[in-house]
């Protein structure tokens, strides 16, 4: 498997797209509030309570922190130097390492049922030609590999010759998947990345860790507007995403959760503020 068509070709799709909110069921509409709506969704579409969800969303200038992040030896130096230059600092539920959004990237979240048998390769490979479809009239030079020197390394890191403008995390909740991408569509690839360069060089200074923390070098980041050599916009991404699921599914628009979803949200956010309590007040 690992191909998308495979996977939810001719099925009814959910599309969701929460990119220009400010509050959600009366939650501040922030990063943190994002991963507990993917934590809500994944429930209901695991339990076939919901169809399967393309869910679109970004949010302005945050730095969303993987676990091990937190575990730095300099961390609240490394907080302080994130604050002041003006994030908005959360810990995610998912995998993966610190990564800055703002308005020029868009994150999608592919939520799917039946774990058991979508591996979690499986996944990310199905994420990955996702992306190749959505962009194959631009590009054919789209690939997946570790990029080195890249913010959030990993094996599933899409790149144009090299550069990386992507990554791909998953979050598993009893049997829904919810995999999730970061697309660095437009703006200033370098000085995000330079952003997280600098809160790595702060946090770990030259303390030996256990944990292998990337050491980012900005020249292996670019948007896809730079990489491409076109002006392409969020919302340029977001009709593609939706014209792409098309050719896939029947997609449906329901920007709404259920009752059952409303409350499991609730549920996932008071654990999310829960383990965010440490750089709560940010």
């Amino acid at each position: 498997m690992g191909n998308l068509e495979e996977i939810i070709y001719n099925k009814k799709f959910r599309y969701i797209n929460h990119t220009n909110l400010h509050t959600f069921y009366n939650k501040p509409y922030t990063a943190l509030t994002s991963f507990a709506i993917d934590d809500a969704l994944a429930l209901s579409v695991g339990a076939g309570e919901s169809a399967p969800v393309i869910r679109l969303w970004s949010h302005p200038k945050t730095v969303v922190l993987g676990i091990p992040d937190t575990r730095l030896p300099y961390i609240e130096e490394g907080l302080d130097y994130l604050s002041a230059a003006g994030f908005h600092i959360v810990v995610r539920n998912s995998g993966g390492l610190a990564v800055p959004l703002d308005e020029g990237v868009l994150n999608l979240s592919l939520i799917l049922p039946d774990v058991q048998n979508v591996s979690i390769h499986d996944g990310y490979e199905a994420m990955y030609r996702f992306i190749q479809s959505l962009f194959i009239d631009l590009t054919a030079h789209i690939k997946a590999y570790e990029i080195v020197g890249s913010y959030c390394p990993g094996d599933f890191d899409l790149s144009i010759d090299g550069i990386k403008f992507a990554g791909i995390s998953q979050r598993r909740v009893k049997q829904g998947a919810a995999i999730q991408i970061y697309l660095d569509v437009e703006g200033d690839s370098f000085q995000r990345a330079h952003h997280i360069q600098s809160f790595y060089t702060i946090s770990k200074k030259t303390a030996h860790t256990k944990f292998a923390y990337p050491t980012v070098d900005p020249t292996k980041m670019g948007s896809l507007s730079t990489l491409l050599g076109i002006p392409i916009t969020v919302q340029d991404v977001q009709s593609r995403v939706y014209s792409t699921m098309k050719a896939f599914g029947t997609p449906f628009t329901s920007n709404t959760l259920s009752l059952d979803e409303e409350a499991q949200f609730y549920k996932r956010y008071d654990q999310m503020i829960k383990r965010n309590n440490k750089i709560s007040k940010r």
